[in-house]
């Protein structure tokens, strides 16, 4: 025990900074965004010096050079020899995910989360978690995240390009790990969809879908056109758009049981009993699988839940259980796709 004792003690000793420090990661990755350092260096098309990247930026080569070299001990760039033999930096795929540039990446989230919008409520998760507590994000905003985004246009819009984002990536893991999920389905509608990328994504890979965008009125006046995808626009609470399918990605998360099984009847409603089905996207936590290396991903994705919802939370395979039993449905499937989400196919 002894011997266990200080290894754990050695180990705190390290691990201490991290959690000291930890606001760090992520607001050097910000600077890096805001600098433009993933689109310089992209532009450049061979490994770029330190002298020639600093220029492009205009900025000061010994700052840049120690934010670089940080970035590069992190495994988000990486060192390379450049055309005339110094020392050069490369992309990576992961700054490729955070950083852009282009519309495969991860960039809307990371600024979502990084905004000082997002980042207030944190100082009043303490609140949440007190008995007859209030919301953390009230605490810090005087309103639900959903009242906030309906009258801030402008968070608003990055709210749904961030999803948008997580939409892409979350279609392309959906698309090659189970296809036949969405085989026999001619129509579609996307619950809570935001700006409609998710569904776009799967009638293109999918052309004989039909899709349907449903979300918040002043959501969808502002979203684009995609071809084979109608907007609608509603209350999930109220009813949900009549389909083959309904698919619901990140959004019961946001929700408590009740109010879940709630979505989740409109859904069952707007299906057929007979071949219609429910596709839920989220993630799934304490699964206790050794070799997933997601789960610490999930466990963080719910103290977010925790700092921006009322009362919303990620939940187990027997949480999930209970409340699509509770919404009435017959049976349900659960696919793992070694990805942050699974699917949960729900069936009446």
């Amino acid at each position: 025990m002894k011997e266990e004792e200080k290894e754990e003690e050695a180990q705190a000793e390290v691990e201490k900074w991290k959690y000291i420090f930890g606001f760090t990661n992520m607001a050097v990755v910000k600077c890096a965004i805001e600098l433009g350092i993933a689109d310089a260096i992209e532009n450049h098309k061979s490994p770029i010096p330190l002298s020639d990247l600093s220029s492009t930026l205009n900025c000061n080569p010994s700052y840049l050079h120690r934010i670089m070299r940080f970035l590069v001990h992190q495994k988000i760039f990486r060192e390379k020899p450049s055309i005339n033999g110094s020392t050069g930096y490369e992309q990576t795929p992961l700054s490729r995910m955070l950083l852009g540039p282009g519309e495969n990446t991860l960039k809307p989230l990371f600024l979502l989360e990084s905004s000082p919008v997002m980042l207030a409520p944190w100082h009043f998760l303490r609140s949440r978690v007190l008995l007859n507590g209030t919301g953390a994000f009230e605490g810090a905003h005087g309103d639900d995240l959903w009242k906030y985004w309906e009258e801030n246009p402008g968070h608003s819009q990055l709210f749904n390009e961030a999803m948008a984002s997580n939409a892409r990536f979350a279609v392309k893991s959906v698309i090659q790990k189970c296809p036949e999920v969405f085989d026999g389905v001619r129509s579609l509608v996307d619950v809570g969809g935001g700006n409609g990328t998710f569904v776009s994504l799967l009638v293109k890979e999918f052309p004989w879908i039909n899709g349907i965008n449903f979300d918040l009125p002043h959501v969808v006046s502002v979203n684009p056109e995609f071809e084979g995808v109608t907007h609608v626009g509603g209350d999930m609470f109220q009813n949900v758009p009549n389909a083959d399918a309904a698919s619901v990605m990140w959004v019961l998360h946001d929700w408590n049981d009740e109010e879940c099984i709630a979505i989740l009847k409109k859904c069952k409603e707007a299906v057929p009993k007979e071949k219609g089905k429910v596709i839920i996207i989220e993630a799934i936590v304490g699964e206790n699988k050794t070799d997933d290396e997601l789960e610490i991903a999930r466990l963080l994705l719910d103290m977010v839940i925790m700092a921006h919802t009322k009362t919303g939370k990620e939940r187990t395979s027997k949480e999930w259980e209970f409340v699509i039993h509770q919404a009435g449905f017959s049976s349900h499937s659960i696919t793992h796709i070694s990805a942050l989400q699974s699917i949960i196919q729900c069936f009446p």
